[in-house]
C-alpha cells in the first residue's frame, strides 16, 4: 500500500503484528507514528555517537513533540557494541531512567545497534516495547525486520539472543545518502540475496536499477528498499521463529559469510561484503553439487560485481572457515543446512555437505 510517498508493509503475526513504514523524511514524523500504538510515555533512544550527531536531535524533537520523554543511551560504534558487558550497561541506564515494561527502547542506527538494543529490550523486565529506526541499507532491508536480536560470543556471531518482534519499523530511505560508500554498497548484498532466493522479478529490477541505485537516486532507493522490505516481511509472516525451511532462505550467503567473518574476527570485511563472498561461494558450491548451472552462478556474480561488492576472498585459512561453519547456530542435530539457489527466485536446503566440497568451493573464490 502506497500513500502520499509512504509505503506501508504490514507484518501479520497475530498479537505481535506490526508495520514497516518506508517514508522519505520519516524520522521527523516518528512521534506521529508512535502515538497510535498506545505505548507508555517513557522512551530510551539507543544509538552510537556518530548517528546521534546526525539524527539524534531530529528523533528526540519528534518524540518530545508527541509527548514522550527521552533518555539517551549511547553505545560504541559497530559490531564491538554487541557484548554482554555493553548490554549490562544499557540495563543499568534503563533502570536509572526508571523505564518499565510499558516503556519503549528505540534503536537508531545500523544492524549492530538494532541487534543490541533489541536484545536489551527483550531481556529487560522480561520484555518491553521495541522500535527499529534503521539508518543503513543493511539494517533497513534485513536486520531491522523479523525480531532477531543478539549479542556476539567470542566463538560465533549472534550466538546469544532472542526473538523479540518490534512494535514498529520506520525506514527513512533518505538517511542512507549520508553513508560512506563502502557501507552503502555493503547493504546492497542483502537486497541481491532477497532477489536470488525469493523473487526473480525483483532480482531483475535490482539488476536494471544498478546505475540509479549507485547514485542513490531517492525514487530508486525508496522503490528497491521498500521492495526488499516487502519480500522479507512475507517470509517473517509465514515463519517468524525459523521453524520451517522458508526462513532459512534468508540465510543464503550467510553460512559461509558468517564463518568468514568469524575467522577474521569481524575485521576484514563488512557484513555485507562477507555475505557477498558467501553468496559467490555458495553459488559455486551449488554448481559443484549439481544443484545450479554455471549460468545461474554467473548471474549472481555479475550483479554483485556491478554493485562494487567483492567476489573473491583472497588468502584465507580454509580449515578454520570449515570449523567455524560447524559452529553455525542454524545446525539441527549437528547437521548444517546450506541454502542453495537452483535458479534465480528459488532456493533449496541441502544437508550433509562434505567439508571437501566446502573447501573446493572456497578454493574457487580464494
Amino acid at each position: 500500500m502506497v500513500s502520499w510517498g509512504r509505503m506501508l508493509v504490514p507484518v501479520q503475526l497475530g498479537a505481535r503484528s506490526y508495520t514497516i513504514v518506508v517514508e522519505a523524511g520519516g524520522l521527523a514524523k516518528l512521534g506521529d507514528h508512535l502515538r497510535p500504538l498506545g505505548l507508555g510515555s517513557k522512551t530510551a533512544l539507543v544509538t552510537d555517537p556518530v548517528i546521534r550527531r546526525l539524527y539524534g536531535d531530529t528523533v528526540t524533537d519528534s518524540l518530545k513533540s508527541a509527548g514522550f520523554s527521552v533518555a539517551h543511551v549511547e553505545i560504541p560504534e559497530g559490531e564491538g557494541a554487541k557484548t554482554l558487558a555493553v548490554a549490562a550497561r544499557c540495563w543499568d541506564e534503563l533502570l536509572a531512567a526508571r523505564l518499565d515494561r510499558s516503556s519503549t527502547v528505540l534503536a537508531l542506527g545500523g544492524g549492530a545497534v538494532g541487534d543490541l538494543a533489541g536484545f536489551v529490550s527483550a531481556t529487560y523486565m522480561r520484555g518491553m516495547n521495541f522500535v527499529q529506526l534503521p539508518t543503513t541499507v543493511l539494517a533497513q532491508v534485513d536486520a531491522s525486520i523479523g525480531g532477531k536480536t543478539a549479542v556476539d560470543h567470542p566463538r560465533a556471531k549472534n550466538l546469544i539472543g532472542a526473538f523479540h518482534q518490534p512494535r514498529l519499523v520506520l525506514v527513512d530511505p533518505l538517511v542512507v545518502r549520508t553513508l560512506p560508500e563502502r557501507e552503502f554498497r555493503s547493504g546492497l548484498a542483502e537486497m541481491v540475496k532477497h532477489g536470488i532466493v525469493l523473487d526473480l522479478a525483483y532480482f531483475e529490477e535490482m539488476d536494471a536499477g544498478v546505475p540509479r541505485l549507485l547514485t542513490r537516486d531517492p525514487d530508486t532507493l525508496e522503490r528497491l528498499i521498500g521492495g526488499s522490505c516487502r519480500l522479507k516481511a512475507g517470509v517473517i509472516e509465514r515463519d517468524p521463529e525459523e521453524k520451517s525451511d522458508l526462513r532459512f532462505a534468508l540465510n543464503y550467503g550467510h553460512t559461509i559469510g558468517h564463518a568468514l567473518e568469524a575467522v577474521t574476527e569481524y575485521g576484514r570485511w563488512t557484513h555485507g561484503e562477507a555475505v557477498s563472498l558467501g553468496i559467490v561461494a555458495e553459488a559455486r558450491l551449488a554448481r559443484r553439487l549439481g544443484v545450479a548451472s554455471a549460468d545461474v552462478v554467473a548471474q549472481q556474480e555479475r550483479v554483485l560485481t556491478a554493485l562494487g561488492l567483492p567476489t573473491r576472498v583472497g588468502p584465507i585459512d580454509v580449515s578454520a572457515v570449515v570449523a567455524a561453519i560447524g559452529r553455525d547456530k542454524k545446525a539441527r542435530d549437528g547437521r548444517i543446512p546450506f541454502v542453495l539457489a537452483p535458479a534465480i527466485g528459488t532456493f533449496k536446503l541441502v544437508y550433509d555437505v562434505t567439508a571437501d566440497d566446502v573447501c573446493a568451493a572456497l578454493a574457487e573464490v580464494a
